[in-house]
């Protein structure tokens, strides 16, 4: 079997081809139940977000899958295939587990080391082990690869540095004030950088905003986002000793506030702090103002300059998750080849049952006289003679799965064994049950297994013995 990871992301496709392959949430078990009833696709699980859909599938074969795949890709969005080819990416096996645990960790994101697609990630596949569409493979890679996830965070510091010029005035802010409750801002101008400054002033608890603007009905409407106030630039101006916070792009040819402006201001605040970031390009803010005591300011420049600093901090911290990445995924392919053991080692553990319980019944017709105790006490003693005889040889197979040979190491156990007999029950038992769970069922039964399945949906999270 093989692991397909298929997909079309913020790099490889624009927006106005990503909003064509959006998947609404309460159409995502239908899409499910469609992929799983793929061609080949033994395992599935969809991920759809604004900036990404990848469809992850666990297939019996490699060959035509990916023409399997564009092919419910075209039936499900309706849209030809020669239409959404160049966009897609296809990795298997190996590269596709390296796109899975980078996309967890979030080091396949637009912004490198964000937490929101851990969630999102996480919730897909929950939805796809609800609906049934997930088995012993994605059961175990999506719960390392989410386990691995939140360790990186936890041991990195890649969520942690500011990564856009916004997000980078509200660190700086929170170096002067610690925290921004009870503060006021001031918005000179009613830009969009602006805009984003102040949402996230706002969310980290800033009190009051205050928009001045040449226009007043822009400023209105901004304001408005943020229960606050409106006024002219010059109004703003003048409230300069009230604010903690002021954030200027105003698009203005010359300076809209100088050093006497703000010299007098602090004067009326006896020096109380105050943060300013100018934004605007040319500058609203004259550069000498950031001379005065206890008044700091940054123009894009500084903020600019942070930022990327931090994302070559968080560049940094993703090459020690590169490096988790790869022992998750040897791991998982240790994991993998355990797999192929297992069923050959209860073959072994089933013939020799047999052979015992056999051996005793031969036994006790033969010696009718035991007791109860008696009997008890020689089943006890040959069923752990038997024990003892397996131990070695099932601890050996078990390492020798996992080298290099393991699976002609696997078949040579099946073959001094004799467990081919064993091993063709198992299997077409498997199919059998396969067969059964493949049969269309009525609404009702349905429901009643989506129901059960949502009740045993929670996991407990699984680390992969290294």
């Amino acid at each position: 079997m093989h692991i397909l990871a298929v997909g079309l992301n913020y790099r490889t496709a624009p927006v106005e081809v990503r909003e064509r392959f959006a998947i609404a949430e309460q159409a995502l078990p239908e899409a499910l139940q469609q992929l799983k009833a793929t061609k080949s696709v033994l395992e599935c699980v969809i991920v759809a977000t604004c900036n990404r859909t990848e469809i992850y599938v666990v297939v019996d074969r490699l060959h035509m899958c990916g023409h399997f795949i564009r092919s419910f890709m075209e039936k499900w969005f309706q849209i030809p295939r020669q239409e959404f080819t160049n966009y897609l990416y296809i990795y298997e096996d190996d590269r596709a587990l390296e796109h899975l645990f980078q996309v967890t960790s979030g080091l396949d994101s637009m912004v490198i080391g964000e937490t929101q697609i851990l969630g999102q990630m996480k919730d897909a596949f929950l939805l796809a082990q609800e609906y049934g569409a997930t088995g012993t493979w994605f059961n175990m890679l999506f719960k390392q690869a989410i386990t691995m996830a939140k360790r990186a965070h936890a041991e990195t510091t890649i969520g942690e540095a500011a990564v856009s010029v916004s997000y980078a005035a509200v660190e700086l802010g929170k170096r002067i004030f610690g925290q921004f409750s009870k503060k006021k801002v001031l918005i000179l101008g009613a830009g969009k950088m602006s805009e984003l400054t102040v949402k996230h002033l706002y969310a980290n608890g800033a009190d009051e905003v205050i928009v001045a603007n040449r226009t007043l009905t822009r400023a209105e409407q901004l304001a408005s986002k943020f229960n606050g106030r409106a006024c002219s630039i010059q109004g703003g101006i003048s409230l300069l000793h009230e604010v903690d916070i002021v954030i200027s792009s105003t698009g203005a040819d010359g300076f809209v506030l100088d050093v006497k402006q703000v010299q007098e201001s602090m004067k009326k605040r006896k020096n109380r702090p105050i943060f300013m970031i100018d934004i605007a390009v040319p500058r609203d803010l004259d550069p000498a103002i950031g001379s005065i005591p206890n008044v700091f300011l940054y123009d894009i420049d500084d903020l600019e300059g942070i930022v990327e600093s931090n994302l070559e901090l968080r560049r940094k911290e993703a090459m020690k998750i590169d490096a988790m990445i790869a022992k998750e995924i040897e791991a998982f392919r240790q994991w993998l080849k355990t797999l192929g053991v297992s069923p050959v080692i209860y073959a072994l553990q089933q013939k020799s049952a047999q052979i015992h319980q056999d051996t005793m019944e031969s036994l006790f017709k033969k010696l009718p006289d035991l007791d109860e105790r008696q009997a008890k006490v020689i089943r006890k003693l040959t069923k752990s003679i038997v024990n003892q005889m397996l131990h070695d040889p099932i601890l050996r197979i078990k390492e020798m799965a996992v080298e290099k040979n393991g699976d002609e190491a696997i078949e040579m156990f099946t073959q001094i064994f004799a467990l081919e007999e064993q091993m063709e029950k198992a299997e077409a038992e498997e199919q059998r049950q396969n067969k059964a769970l493949e049969q269309p069922s009525s609404p009702e039964m349905r429901m009643n297994e989506r129901s059960s399945a949502g009740s045993k949906s929670g996991f407990a999270w699984a680390t992969v013995t290294k």
